[in-house]
């Protein structure tokens, strides 16, 4: 497959072009949360249960991943059991922890607002090469890490 040809840019363009992107996200994030009938942190919140899969996460886990206290957390946890996005089970070698896992229907509900989204992403990506495709895995991959890492220096406790 022959790539498309881009535009000579700069890493000042390319950060102008991200900050686009994220800021478009945003609100992207904050529309989609409104009509699942969440709000962006609780949708987050989901986000890290859905891709921890069938592995459950406990309170601890999604307080310290979302930058949230535990207490947020588990106002979090009753908006999204009570919304049916969530169930929630005792740690059977810890009764004072919570594990936390996704409902297969509501996982379908989030992933049917995200599907339309996301047939348009695969669409832009078949524009670009698989040396192309790897190269912005890479770099989202990386730069997501250093934004963690910025995140944690910079705002952790």
């Amino acid at each position: 497959m022959a790539g498309k040809r881009h535009p000579n840019a700069s890493a000042t363009d390319a950060i102008s072009a991200l900050d686009d992107l994220v800021t478009t996200s945003l609100v992207g994030q904050q529309e989609f949360a409104k009509n699942l009938g969440l709000s962006v942190t609780d949708l987050v919140c989901f986000a890290y249960i859905l891709r921890a899969g069938d592995s459950p996460v406990t309170a601890g886990d999604l307080a310290g991943r979302a930058h949230v206290t535990t207490g947020a957390v588990t106002g979090i946890l009753n908006r999204l059991e009570r919304g049916g996005f969530v169930t929630r089970r005792p740690d059977p070698t810890d009764r004072r922890r919570v594990r936390v896992t996704a409902l297969p229907d509501a996982a379908e509900r989030v992933r049917s607002v995200y599907e339309p989204y996301n047939a348009r992403l695969a669409d832009l990506f078949a524009e670009y090469t698989p040396e192309e495709i790897a190269l912005l895995t890479d770099w989202c991959t990386r730069a997501g890490t250093l934004a963690r890492t910025y995140l944690e220096d910079s705002c952790g406790d």
